[in-house]
């Protein structure tokens, strides 16, 4: 089966449609799918429910599906740097489910998993357990959580072999992996390919079988959300 396409616009044709829900990698600015979310923008595709840690910042990462209002749902964790974002949400442009960052990534790894649900102590008793089913476990409360399902997955990976096999990069592995599974099919963009045979077995993030379309991104820059320095002497 071929995986490697020439661009993002390729690898993403057939795959796209109003009103789809997509799981998107990415850890602040770092390990976010840069080139399919440029394709998705430029595609057009609106009413879009969007599951990511974050929003990106500013014309940043998912911060350009914002702008440009094709995002109709976010389910994320952290948002607080995206002002536009912001905007949105308190103008009720957006809707938003907020949830905590590690059941974000078990509720991708769950729907990744074929698991429907499971129960979590955390958010019990505040904003995010209202409206979910409370289950009782040795005198303790749980709440219900439900696993995620996407029509797409799009992430980000350092380095791939040409069936798809492979490699994140530090904190880019946070969200990448999880997301790439909880979608019916997942497209990652990579800085560098190698050929099969070429990456220890032992250091493979993310089986190939996950991956069905794959793009060389490269070469990419490095963005940072604050730049702090010291004061000259």
């Amino acid at each position: 089966m071929k995986k490697l396409y020439p661009d993002a616009a390729a690898a993403l044709d057939g795959l796209l449609h109003d009103g789809m829900t997509i799981c998107a990698g990415g850890f602040g600015l770092c390990g976010i799918p840069d080139r399919l979310i440029d394709a998705i923008r430029d595609a057009g595709t609106k009413d879009l429910t969007i599951a990511s840690n974050n929003a990106g910042i500013d014309g940043e990462g998912l911060g350009k599906l914002l702008r440009t209002r094709q995002v109709k749902k976010m389910i994320s964790s952290y948002v607080g740097e995206n002002k536009e974002f912001e905007r949105q949400y308190l103008s009720g442009e957006l809707e938003v489910e907020f949830c905590p960052q590690g059941t974000l990534a078990e509720r991708c790894r769950a729907g990744g998993a074929g698991i429907p649900g499971f129960y979590t102590k955390t958010g019990v008793g505040t904003l995010v357990a209202e409206g979910k089913e409370v289950k009782v476990f040795d005198g303790e409360e749980f709440i219900l959580e439900r696993g995620i399902r996407a029509d797409l997955s799009i992430i980000k990976g350092w380095k791939a072999d040409e069936s798809g096999n492979l490699i994140f990069r530090k904190t880019a592995r946070n969200f990448n992996a999880p997301m790439a599974t909880a979608g019916k099919i997942c497209v990652a963009e990579v800085e560098e390919i190698v050929p099969v045979g070429s990456l220890d077995p032992d250091c493979i993030h993310l089986p190939g079988i996950y991956v069905k379309r794959l793009i060389v991104g490269s070469p990419y820059d490095k963005r940072i959300e604050f730049r702090t320095v010291r004061e000259a002497a």
